[in-house]
């Protein structure tokens, strides 16, 4: 599995927000729902006849 996000990143913000560490089966769960939320995108996109993902395909 290729992870999706910034390891680092992701880290640092649980770390400075929560004061806690994080595994790395976490990062491979939150690639898991990146993956899912940018098929949802595309699938949204291609459903409104556009072959570019834009902020609206990612439903908040």
């Amino acid at each position: 599995m290729e992870i999706l996000v910034v390891v680092s990143k992701v880290k640092k913000k649980i770390k400075e927000q929560g004061g806690m560490n994080t595994s790395a089966s976490a990062m491979e769960a939150l690639t898991r729902i990146v993956e899912k939320e940018c098929e949802k995108a595309i699938n949204n996109a291609k459903a409104d006849g556009r072959k570019t993902v834009m902020d609206r395909d990612f439903e908040v």
